[in-house]
């Protein structure tokens, strides 16, 4: 049933065409607006 069901919808679905970005986003990395959001230490120090 879950095959029916992601089968239609694999045609709307966008293919990565930049894995480099995927690696950062696994490692934690923030973007915003599709930029590279660079953090200083206090504010990592607040999130983690």
């Amino acid at each position: 049933m879950a095959f029916k069901r992601v089968e239609p919808a694999q045609t709307r679905w966008r293919a990565v065409n930049a894995p480099h970005p995927v690696a950062l986003v696994r490692a934690g990395a923030l973007f915003k607006n599709g930029k590279l959001v660079e953090r200083d230490d206090k504010l990592s120090a607040q999130v983690a």
